[in-house]
C-alpha cells in the first residue's frame, strides 16, 4: 500500500515549510471564524436541549452531517478504518433508575408529593417495570441510528464500498448492544452491495484494543480530577426551584432526601428518554403517548439544563479528556487502539474496509488522542472549558470515527492521503496540509508514532 508514498527523511524542506506556513495561516483563520461564528453552549442548548444528554444524546437529534469535501483531483478512496461505538440503550443498572425514583417513593409514604411530581412518579414506575430484562440493550433507536451510517457509508464511498468482492472485516467488544450495531450496520453494507464479503468477530482476544482496561500512567491518574469534579458539581447543581415542583415542603427535603443527588438522577433518566421511542408503549405499558415520557427534560429550566450539562462535560473531560488535572494523559488509554489502526492500515493493498464496535470511553478518548478538531484541547479553565471543547460533538450515541485513505487513480505515483470524520463531519488533524481535509498519510502516521514512542519512554520503571 505504502510503496508510493516518499519516505519521511526525503521529504522536501521547501515544500515542507511552505506547508508548515499555510497550515498556520488556516489555523489561525479557522480559529478566528470559530470565535466569530460558533454558537456557545449555552446557545446551542437552548437550541437544541436534548445535547444536554451528552452520551445519550441521539446521534440523529445531534445535528446534520455536512457535505463532504470531494476528493483531490485524480485520487479515490479505497480504505476506511473505523472505530464506532454502539447506538442508543437503555440505562445500564436498577440504580440509575431508582435513584430517581427512591426519593419520589419516600415523599409519597410522607404524603410531601406535589400532584406534578405524583404524575411523574407513576410514570416513571411504570417505565421502570419495562426495564426488566433490558437494562444495557441496544434500542431501536439505536439500531435506526447504525442502519443510518451504514447507508451513509455506502452513499458517500461507492469506491469502497460498492467495490464487487470488497473485503469487510467487522469486529465488536463481547457487549450485546455492541454486536447488534455492527449487525445493523452491516446489514446495510451488504444491502448495498451483496457482492460484499463481510467477516464479523467477537472475541474475548479483541478486548485488549477494542476496550482496553487503564493501565501504567492512564490508570495511575485516574480519579485525580475528582476534587474538582465534585467542586464544579455542587457549584453547579441547584436543586430548590425542581424540588419545589416535585414536592410540597421545603425543611422535609432539606431534612429527608439528598436534594442535589435527585436532581442529578434525574435529570440523567430525563436526558436517556431520547433513546427511546415506540417501544417504550409495548415494554414499559405506559397508555398515554410515549412524548409525555420523553419530555421530562421539559421539568428543567434552560440555565438548569446548561449547568447540568457543563457539570457532565467536565467529569467526561477529567475522566477521558486531555484535562491537566489528570496529567493530559487518559487518551492514552487507546494506545493499543491507535496502534491497530496503524498496523492494520500498513498491511492493505486492495480496496477493504475494517470496522470496530466498542464504546464512548473509546471513541472519546481515541479522538482525542488523534487530535480531531478540538478534541485535544487542554485548559485548566474549568469555568470556560465550553466555549472550545463540548462532549456531545465527540460521542452521542453511535458516535464513530473514520478514516478514510485516498491514492492515486490507475496506480499512478503519488502520495497516500488520509480524512478523518468524527461522526460523519471532517475535522482537522494534527500536522500541516496546504489540501484540508486530507493530509499525507505518512505524515501523520510519522506524527502518531513519535507520539506513541514519547508516552512509551516515559512508561518505563
Amino acid at each position: 500500500m505504502w510503496k508510493a508514498i516518499d519516505s519521511i527523511e526525503h521529504y522536501n524542506h521547501h515544500n515542507h515549510m511552505k506547508h508548515l506556513v499555510l497550515f498556520l495561516y488556516a489555523v489561525s483563520l479557522s480559529g478566528l471564524l470559530f470565535a466569530q461564528q460558533k454558537p456557545s453552549a449555552r446557545e446551542e442548548l437552548k437550541d437544541n436541549r436534548y445535547l444536554c444528554g451528552s452520551n445519550y444524546l441521539d446521534y440523529d437529534r445531534a445535528y446534520g452531517h455536512d457535505a463532504l469535501t470531494p476528493a483531490p483531483k485524480g485520487y479515490e478512496p479505497f480504505y476506511m478504518s473505523h472505530y464506532g461505538r454502539h447506538g442508543s440503550r437503555w440505562l445500564l443498572a436498577d440504580g440509575d433508575y431508582l435513584s430517581a425514583i427512591r426519593p419520589l417513593r419516600k415523599a409519597r409514604e410522607q404524603g410531601k408529593l406535589t400532584a406534578q411530581g405524583l404524575e411523574v412518579l407513576e410514570q416513571l414506575e411504570k417505565f421502570f417495570r419495562g426495564t426488566r430484562g433490558r437494562l444495557g440493550d441496544l434500542t431501536t433507536v439505536g439500531e435506526r441510528q447504525h442502519h443510518g451510517i451504514g447507508r451513509r457509508m455506502a452513499e458517500h464511498f461507492p469506491e469502497i464500498f460498492l467495490k464487487k468482492g470488497i473485503n469487510i472485516d467487522a469486529r465488536s467488544t463481547v457487549v450485546i448492544r455492541c454486536i447488534l450495531s455492527m449487525t445493523a450496520e452491516c446489514e446495510e453494507l451488504m444491502a448495498a452491495n451483496p457482492s460484499a464479503r463481510i467477516h464479523n468477530d467477537v472475541s474475548e482476544s479483541l478486548q485488549y484494543y477494542l476496550n482496553a482496561p487503564w493501565r501504567g500512567q492512564v490508570r495511575e491518574q485516574s480519579g485525580k480530577g475528582r476534587k474538582v469534579e465534585d467542586e464544579y458539581r455542587d457549584r453547579w447543581t441547584h436543586p430548590e426551584r425542581l424540588c419545589s415542583v416535585m414536592f410540597t415542603d421545603p425543611q422535609w427535603v432539606r431534612d429527608s432526601i439528598n436534594a442535589g443527588s435527585f436532581m442529578r438522577h434525574f435529570f440523567e433518566v430525563a436526558a436517556n428518554m431520547q433513546s427511546h421511542d415506540a417501544e417504550l408503549d409495548a415494554a414499559a405499558h405506559i397508555d398515554s403517548h410515549v412524548g409525555d415520557v420523553g419530555d421530562l427534560l421539559t421539568f428543567f429550566t434552560e440555565e438548569e439544563i446548561y449547568d447540568q450539562w457543563r457539570r457532565v462535560n467536565l467529569g467526561w473531560y477529567q475522566n477521558y479528556g486531555p484535562s491537566p488535572a489528570t496529567g493530559s494523559v487518559m487518551p492514552f488509554s487507546q494506545l493499543n487502539l491507535l496502534k491497530n489502526i496503524i498496523e492494520t492500515a500498513d498491511t492493505v493493498t486492495t480496496v477493504q474496509a475494517t470496522l470496530r464496535f466498542g464504546h464512548e470511553v473509546c471513541v472519546m478518548p481515541l479522538a482525542c488522542l488523534l487530535e480531531l478538531g478540538n478534541c485535544g484541547f487542554a485548559s485548566d479553565d474549568w469555568e470556560h472549558l465550553d466555549d472550545t471543547w463540548r462532549n456531545y460533538e465527540i460521542f452521542p450515541m453511535a458516535c464513530n470515527i473514520q478514516l478514510v485513505f485516498y491514492r492515486p487513480k490507475k496506480n499512478k505515483p503519488g502520495d497516500i492521503l488520509v480524512k478523518a470524520l468524527l461522526n460523519e463531519r471532517e475535522q482537522t488533524l494534527p500536522i500541516p496540509t496546504d489540501n484540508y481535509p486530507y493530509y499525507r498519510w505518512a505524515d501523520l502516521r510519522q506524527y502518531y508514532l513519535d507520539k506513541i514512542e514519547k508516552f512509551e519512554k516515559n512508561e518505563q520503571p
